[in-house]
């Protein structure tokens, strides 16, 4: 995963629009994540929590920013 969703994430906010960007994915993405995050650190694993630890970030990011532009930005009035 890692911190992939940040690149998703990056191009909605140049569009200003995130209608191209599949929630249900980002949270999907976001549970795995989660899960494999509190598997390391049920083991203690700090390789494992640090790595998961960065992908849940970036998918909550991504995510944040999605859902901000989720339809776009008005125009502005003149």
């Amino acid at each position: 995963m890692g911190a992939s969703p940040l690149l998703q994430a990056f191009r909605a906010h140049q569009r200003r629009s995130s209608a191209d960007v599949s929630m249900p994915f980002l949270a999907l993405l976001w549970i795995g994540g989660a899960a494999w995050l509190a598997y390391g650190i049920a083991l203690g694993n700090i390789a494992m929590m640090v790595a998961n630890s960065v992908g849940v970030l970036a998918c909550t990011t991504a995510i944040a920013v999605s859902h901000y532009w989720r339809h776009g930005v008005a125009p502005e009035e003149a």
